[in-house]
């Protein structure tokens, strides 16, 4: 079966799925649904919408929200962010736009006579 729009296909579940908790062995309970729980948190991130607006068949939104926060302040995602990053055969690791942060006095628009570079009127 082919993946949904916005889910992990088969390669790209293999390579996080060592790295999430729940494992059999792993202390605490064992997850059986991490798939579908990454799953759910990615529809929500790549579609942009509120995580109320999550459908039914990832569970309830309160649920996944909640297991989504526990896992940032755990540091579950950086680690699994850092393993891919480092795997020189990923091919869509990328940098674009909505990542890098340009400081808020380069939005100033031209300026006019008397108006410095930096939008702050001169002093004579």
């Amino acid at each position: 079966m082919a993946a949904k729009r916005y889910e992990l296909n088969e390669a790209q579940w293999s390579k996080i799925s060592s790295l999430l908790p729940g494992k059999t062995g792993d202390a605490g309970r064992t997850a059986a649904d991490n798939r579908l729980f990454v799953n759910g948190c990615l529809w929500v991130l790549r579609s942009g919408a509120h995580w109320c607006d999550l459908p039914e068949r990832y569970g309830k939104w309160k649920t996944v929200h909640r297991r989504f926060s526990r896992w940032c302040h755990a540091g579950v995602w950086e680690r699994v962010f850092a393993a891919l990053t480092a795997d020189r055969d990923n091919q869509y690791l990328m940098i674009d736009s909505t990542i890098v942060r340009a400081h808020q006095q380069a939005a100033s628009g031209k300026g006019g006579p008397g108006i410095r570079r930096w939008g702050a009127p001169e002093v004579d």
